[in-house]
């Protein structure tokens, strides 16, 4: 089974991952963000938005770290406290809900849902020690991997989203680049068909990993609250699931809550196909799934809105997230996909920010 995943552009080593042409593919995938970011604008006759998870709403939160020490084994609660979670106390926070596609749709139609949040670190206007930092961000999605495996696939993919002619588009790729936009598509077509919930009643995850102290890599989680109320869905309401996340924090007298997980990469226990691998291909393939029975979340944390505080709509617009602009190099994020994702997510930042200040659509 490994060697047929190979075939679809897993990789299984350094050598396969040809890191030297990386940096070139990475530029490739700028200028196809940017491209598709512009399609989606124009096809819709639309100023430009974000380059993804275009349509969203954000609002304030706090972000309580526990005492991670408290009641754990000295070894476990020394890995966790690392970074932010080194010091127990509560954060002021941003959040943002959205939807994965790069077009304003329906909150009805297929797709991936995010969750994305700011967490404001200083206190009287000085960073705190731990951190050196005045602000980390996360993002994650209601997801456990990406379908997106590598840069390498992002690439092949985004120049199928980007092709007049999808149909010529595939053909027109490379046959190993094909067997990747296939593996992509295939996994993709099973993550947006969900059951379409509330946002907050949805467990999101970051699907790639992070840096933890010096040595782990994690995953994060966000796991709903139980007892998070939300009204049901009004199907004839396009913007549903925007409109009911603001009538919780308007109307409802107690606020949604997540708690917040860290998952430890550890290669010794994690199996693909019943095979041990080495820490790289847990960190380089974005479509692995590390499975919780080998690799059970810890919670650290937890992220709580704040009632009546959606953001108006120009702030929020102008609100954005940037988990490696954001971060520390103990927390700073790890593999191809976040290699690749960095420069793409900058550009589209610049060209929103830009198109936006001229007035132009």
């Amino acid at each position: 089974m490994l060697f047929l995943t190979r075939m679809f552009g897993l990789t299984g080593s350094d050598a396969e991952r040809d890191r030297d042409a990386e940096p070139a593919c990475i530029e490739a995938i700028v200028e196809k963000v940017l491209l598709l970011q512009t399609n989606a604008a124009v096809q819709q006759h639309r100023r430009l938005g974000r380059g993804t998870h275009v349509k969203g709403t954000a609002a304030r939160a706090q972000f309580e770290v526990y005492d991670v020490r408290a009641g754990r084994e000295t070894q476990l609660a020394a890995r966790l406290a690392r970074g932010i979670f080194a010091t127990p106390g509560t954060y002021p926070a941003i959040v943002r809900f959205a939807n994965a596609d790069p077009k304003v749709n329906s909150d009805f139609k297929a797709d991936v849902r995010s969750l994305s949040f700011s967490v404001d670190l200083t206190r009287d206007g000085t960073a705190i020690p731990v951190a050196n930092v005045g602000r980390q961000d996360f993002s994650l999605q209601n997801t456990t991997t990406l379908p997106i495996n590598d840069a390498r696939a992002f690439l092949a993919t985004m120049q199928l989203l980007t092709a007049s002619n999808p149909a010529a588009g595939l053909w027109s790729l490379p046959f190993k680049d094909k067997l990747r936009v296939l593996r992509a598509l295939t996994l993709m077509q099973a993550q947006l068909h969900q059951k379409i919930e509330p946002y907050q009643q949805l467990r999101y995850g970051s699907n790639v990993p992070f840096r933890h102290g010096p040595i782990d890599v994690v995953k994060h989680s966000a796991t709903p609250s139980p007892d998070n109320a939300a009204h049901p869905l009004q199907r004839g309401n396009p913007n549903a699931l925007q409109d009911e996340l603001v009538r919780h924090l308007s109307e409802d007298g107690k606020m949604s809550a997540f708690d917040f997980g860290l998952q430890f990469l550890d290669a010794n226990r994690m199996t693909y196909w019943g095979k041990h691998q080495d820490a790289n291909f847990w960190t380089e393939n974005a479509s692995i799934k590390w499975k919780e029975a080998e690799a059970p979340f810890h919670t650290v944390a937890r992220l709580t809105l704040l009632p009546k505080s959606p953001l108006p709509p120009d702030v929020a617009e102008a609100t954005y997230f940037d988990v490696t602009g954001y971060t520390t190099p103990d927390s700073a994020p790890v593999g191809s996909i976040n290699r690749a994702r960095q420069q793409g997510e900058v550009a589209s930042r610049k060209a929103r920010t830009h198109a936006q200040s001229r007035g132009e659509l």
